[in-house]
């Protein structure tokens, strides 16, 4: 056995949660390195869908709303992720996909800003759809876009910024960028900080309260594990909910949802964030798969520490088993910048990742030629991190 997999051992044996892959459907054949892209199955889910398909619909039928609480699911289950994003019970709301959360907060946030400030700073490396809202946004309120990187954001900042949209993990290289600073930047301009939080959320402490975030966006498929689909959510700084006028204002987000009134009155709070019908059975099984976080010993810091420690591991063990100047790591060695994925540039990626997959390694690849690995701390292991890059080593030597 190599020095590595001793280490590897040395490392799981010490893993305060190891016990916690226990929790998820995996099988042992294979290294599941894409909890990026989507979550692996948490062992409750199933069982509590069942239910809710065939007693709360087949059975309860209408009275599912009232008795099921299918009607305050999506404020029920936005209180049960706040922690996990560093957020206090009623600011985050459950619904809609993260696109059509995306355009609710710029749009919101162009509306706060006020007159006289007509740009949308967007992050120039972001995932494309986020783009594709903002210049949507763009248009429906008069602003024009100025795409920049996050580092380039301070220098841009002036009086005629409404709204900044930023990543906080980019989705090609795993870079962390630094939400604090940033946020403090945007309000000193006196802009609105939007982040996506897609890439961030269940892999790392976020800080929305601590930090003054004014909205925030994340879907919950990835590192939360609420499934293929599964609706995102909206987040919206307290002191603002008042003020938050959602483009959408749809009949589950009126003062009066059952009045139906010809004129709109939006509710209270963060559920001015709610639009149409709640996708329950989505919603439900994502609300299944937060039990995990529920045993003892899972914290986001925890969680973090081992992403970390994963991360370091992996790199360390590339470094030894990858062929010198076969792949080359874009993901920041600084922990303060790295998120919990680790994208490597490789010539021939696409390929490379093909073969990974069929020796039981499952990574992911982005064009032209990165091959990205996503670390879920709940159930990926140092054992595991080992054998892709001994596999990845052997593949491209």
């Amino acid at each position: 056995m190599s020095e590595l997999a001793l280490k590897a051992e040395k490392l799981d044996a010490a893993d305060e949660l190891a016990g916690v892959r226990a929790q998820f459907v995996l099988g042992d054949d294979v290294v599941y390195l894409d909890g990026n892209s989507l979550g692996a199955l948490p062992v409750g889910v199933p069982g509590r869908v069942e239910d809710v398909v065939r007693r709360q619909w087949g059975e309860l039928r209408i009275r599912s709303w009232d008795e099921s609480g299918w009607w305050t699911a999506p404020e029920r289950i936005g209180d049960r992720i706040a922690p996990l994003v560093g957020a206090a019970a009623g600011q985050i709301v459950v619904g809609d996909s993260t696109s059509v959360n995306v355009f609710k907060a710029v749009v919101a946030a162009v509306r706060m800003a006020g007159p006289g400030r007509d740009e949308i700073v967007v992050d120039a490396t972001t995932f494309p759809t986020d783009g594709y809202i903002a210049e949507s946004a763009a248009r429906m309120t008069g602003c024009t876009v100025l795409p920049v990187t996050p580092a380039e954001v301070p220098g841009v900042l002036g009086d005629r910024t409404a709204a900044v949209l930023l990543n906080h993990v980019d989705y090609r290289t795993g870079r962390l960028h630094d939400l604090p600073a940033l946020t403090a930047a945007v309000h000193a301009a006196g802009a609105v900080a939007v982040w996506d939080l897609c890439h961030s959320a269940g892999a790392l402490p976020v800080g929305l309260d601590e930090h003054g975030v004014d909205l925030a966006v994340g879907c919950t498929y990835k590192y939360l594990n609420g499934g293929p689909g599964s609706p995102a959510y909206l987040y919206v700084r307290e002191e603002l909910q008042d003020r938050f006028d959602s483009p959408l204002p749809g009949w589950n987000s009126h003062a009066e949802p059952f009045g139906m009134r010809p004129a709109y009155e939006p509710a209270p709070g963060a559920l001015r964030g709610r639009v149409g019908t709640p996708d329950i059975l989505s919603m439900l099984a994502l609300e299944a798969a937060l039990d995990v976080w529920d045993a003892d010993g899972v914290s986001v810091g925890a969680v973090r520490a081992k992403s970390l420690a994963l991360t370091d591991f992996f790199l360390e063990c590339v470094a030894s088993y990858v062929p010198s100047g076969r792949v080359e790591s874009v993901t920041p060695v600084a922990h303060a910048e790295r998120g919990s994925q680790v994208a490597l540039r490789c010539a021939d990626a696409g390929d490379v990742m093909k073969r990974l997959i069929e020796r039981g390694v499952v990574g992911d690849f982005r064009h032209p030629d990165v091959l990205r690995f996503g670390f879920t701390p709940l159930y990926v292991g140092f054992g595991d991190v080992e054998r892709a890059a001994r596999v990845l080593g052997d593949l491209v030597r």
